[in-house]
């Protein structure tokens, strides 16, 4: 047994579906969850003498996204038939790009320990889905095939990455800022449940320090984020322990049983499809000028770096806090509605950071369907700012309004929670609070100044928390050392 170490390298196939209305080359709808079958025209279903139109707008979310990649958009790309038979594959062959794809040769930058890491970008290409498999039943006897082909003609780009990342960890972080850009872009909404995100991945190993790939295993159809660290650490394990002890890895696809938590042989590459690609004949060549790719590039949002740059210099907060906030668009568009209405970034930063993330995630639920709007929120932080609240009771106030969906003031009112800042009424609590702790008293008088705190505590909790606090330390000093 040999004890070589052995290091990782893994190359990402990502499948994104297009946010368009209607399919790549027919006017059916895309929506899902309709009634099986229904989605579907002579086109979609591969009927003799049915013809493609390919939908504009799809070029134009293909090439937001090549772009926002870091692609060369070819000015000319061509569709390509890939000839393969499957039950849901109506025409019996796929339209996608092959030799001349939409785009190439762009990158992601990935951050780790503060280190950059670039992962280069083999291509992005054009391609219509398949339709759906549905397998039911048990026994032999009592198993059956459905083919539900409302997906079948639903646009995709494919985004190959080249074999640039080196650990499960690095693969989540490129899926997770992939995603993250395509939501930006909203050209896809990466619901990995409902298939709208797919991903396979090519893993290998080879001798630390070796420039030469090892034979590779094919992960097909990861279908979450966890899912995909955990196909690749157990493969990864695999290959490492098959090579050990002498023995080779072969080269095959392999799926990954999230029952069992691991991979196994779907089928070997000897067994794999010549796909006998040829130009598309019903399609003309795609060209995308110059003039066409500026025309989508002015139309294109702020993406998620140069936000988070944003962010740092416009609103003087940490680059952290930047970049949680920059997470989702949806989480950025919050924060910046709450910073203007509040006029206090930072504040809207740790409101946002803190409570109001963990409260979502605590009720399972995303930014958009936040019980507290940021009309709300920057509400309760300029209730804190003119001190019509203290701190400790914003927290109180918060709780209410996250669970009750009412505005700030109307908790507040509703509660009595509203702050005393009135020094003559401060001042008559502390009174009745030194006449009925004399002990402690004579203890502060004596020179035992850590019983001030003592005194601060009996004040707030005779207020019920309501006194200002800062108030009531300057009058507090003010009558003990008076």
């Amino acid at each position: 047994m040999t004890h070589t170490t052995y290091e990782a390298v893994i190359g990402l196939e990502v499948h994104a579906q297009l946010l368009t209305r209607t399919k790549i080359f027919c006017p059916c709808s895309t929506r899902f969850g309709a009634p099986p079958n229904t989605n579907t025209c002579p086109v979609c279903l591969g009927l003799p003498g049915a013809l493609p139109v390919l939908n504009r707008e799809v070029v134009v979310m293909a090439v937001k996204a090549a772009l926002a990649f870091n692609c060369r958009v070819n000015p000319i790309s061509i569709f390509a038939r890939k000839n393969y038979f499957y039950p849901d594959l109506p025409k019996g062959y796929q339209i996608s790009q092959f030799d001349k794809p939409l785009a190439e040769f762009g990158h992601l930058d990935l951050e780790e320990n503060g280190r950059s890491h670039r992962v280069a970008i083999k291509r992005v290409h054009l391609e219509e889905d398949a339709g759906k498999s549905i397998h039911d039943g048990f026994a032999d006897s009592d198993r059956y095939s459905y083919i539900d082909l409302n997906r079948s003609g639903t646009p995709l780009i494919e985004i190959v990455s080249e074999p640039e990342i080196y650990s499960p960890a690095q693969a989540h972080d490129y899926l997770t800022r992939l995603k993250v850009i395509l939501e930006y872009l909203q050209v896809c909404d990466g619901n990995m449940e409902e298939g709208s995100l797919r991903c396979d991945a090519n893993v290998s190993i080879r001798p630390a320090g070796s420039r030469t790939l090892g034979t590779k295993t094919e992960l097909k159809n990861l279908n979450s984020f966890r899912f995909l660290q955990k196909a690749l650490e157990y493969e990864i394990a695999r290959q490492t322990r098959l090579l050990q002890q002498g023995g080779a890895v072969t080269q095959e696809t392999r799926l990954w049983s999230t029952t069992e938590q691991r991979t196994f042989p779907m089928r070997s590459k000897e067994e794999a499809h010549d796909y006998r690609y040829f130009p598309e004949p019903d399609l003309p060549p795609l060209a995308v000028d110059v003039d066409w790719q500026r025309e989508i590039r002015a139309d294109m949002p702020e993406l998620p770096e140069e936000k988070k740059q944003r962010f740092v210099a416009e609103y003087a907060i940490p680059a952290y806090d930047a970049g949680v906030l920059t997470t989702t668009r949806a989480l950025a568009d919050f924060f910046e509605e709450t910073a203007a209405r509040s006029r206090n970034p930072k504040a809207a930063s740790n409101w946002i950071m803190g409570d109001l993330l963990r409260d979502l995630k605590e009720f399972n639920l995303d930014i958009e369907s936040s019980p507290i709007s940021p009309t709300h929120l920057a509400e309760l932080i300029g209730c804190i700012d003119s001190r019509e609240v203290s701190g400790k009771m914003a927290k109180d106030i918060f709780e209410a309004m996250f669970r009750e969906k009412k505005p700030a003031r109307q908790v507040i009112r509703e509660k009595g929670l509203k702050q005393i800042t009135d020094p003559d009424a401060i001042t008559t609590v502390i009174e009745e609070v030194l006449a009925g702790n004399p002990r402690i008293l004579e203890q502060y008088m004596s020179g035992k100044k850590a019983t001030f705190g003592f005194f601060v505590g009996q004040v707030m909790k005779a207020t019920k928390g309501q006194a200002n606090p800062r108030l009531v330390n300057e009058l507090l000093r003010a009558r003990l050392d008076g």
